[in-house]
């Protein structure tokens, strides 16, 4: 029996060293030498589109420096590069759109924002689903996972557990392949960050209509063109004069009382005159009062 229990644990020590040696040595360097040009151009583009797979890493304290300073430098510049690219790919959307428009014979022939939006979203759509469709055949993952690689690339999540060009030798004997993800990250990030700024000019531009909103009513407020109104139904101007009063009279009160207690007036719907023409409908109106202030 201990015999076997030390077998046991032997197997699983051998079992855990061999995926240890899996893990960090197989999947590291199947895809051929990570730092040869092909390997740190790959690299370079994942530090500055802020993806982050983690599939290869400096090790050196130079390494690390320089990655410290590269991005600090090129992250900035990225940002800058991928935004100028998208409002140019907005631009060109822009285009052709009216294009289509006038060859439609729309009346209106401008391009919306809300158009805009439409437009990079069917073509963010299209570039991920290619691109699902390219990396499931070359890297043999089902669909499902290239296309959740492509959404996790593209919005620069990056969690690693699945990275493109780390098997067959891919940075070394698939030149092209390489250029492709290469392509697809620069684009598909272009396009994203087109996305992303049409939904800020939007919101922009909807916080800039409101406070041209405010600012005109309060002009037309400081005018006197403008009544205030409050929660009594009084309406007064500016200068705090009284144009409209809802309240009712006391000779409203001695013609006649509503039947739903809101302590007379002729404008209420359920108002219903008095056949007595002796009542007098103070005592009503000044017990309806006590029994109001006892129910308070």
């Amino acid at each position: 029996m201990q015999a076997f229990g030390v077998s046991s644990i032997y197997s699983e020590s051998l079992s855990a060293l061999q995926q240890a040696v899996k893990n960090n040595f197989v999947k590291k360097y199947n895809a051929g030498p990570q730092w040869k040009f092909a390997g740190a151009f790959y690299f370079a583009t994942v530090v500055l589109a802020m993806i982050g797979y983690g599939h290869s890493t400096p090790t050196t304290v130079a390494g690390k420096l320089f990655t410290m300073c590269y991005a600090m430098v090129g992250i900035p510049l990225g940002l800058v590069m991928f935004q100028s690219i998208g409002e140019r790919l907005n631009k060109f959307a822009s285009v052709i759109i009216r294009r289509a428009k006038r060859a439609s014979g729309a009346r209106c022939t401008d391009a919306t924002e809300m158009n805009l939006m439409l437009a990079t979203g069917m073509l963010s759509s299209i570039i991920i689903t290619t691109g699902a469709a390219v990396f499931s055949r070359y890297e043999g993952w089902s669909y499902f996972d290239s296309f959740y690689y492509c959404f996790v690339t593209l919005t620069t999540i990056g969690f690693g557990d699945y990275v493109a060009l780390q098997n067959d030798q891919a940075l070394t004997n698939k030149p092209g392949y390489v250029a492709l993800s290469l392509v697809f990250i620069l684009f598909g990030l272009a396009v994203v960050a087109a996305s992303i700024n049409l939904l800020v000019l939007r919101f922009m531009t909807m916080q800039a209509e409101d406070a041209k909103r405010d600012e005109q009513d309060a002009q037309n407020i400081a005018a006197g063109n403008q009544p205030l109104t409050f929660d009594d139904d009084s309406t007064y101007n500016m200068h705090g004069k009284l144009l409209e009063n809802n309240y009712t009279t006391e000779n409203d009160e001695t013609v006649s009382l509503c039947s739903c207690t809101c302590m007379g007036g002729t404008r209420c719907l359920n108002h219903e005159q008095f056949v007595d023409p002796d009542f007098q409908p103070m005592d009503i109106i000044e017990s309806t009062l006590c029994l109001k202030r006892a129910s308070v």
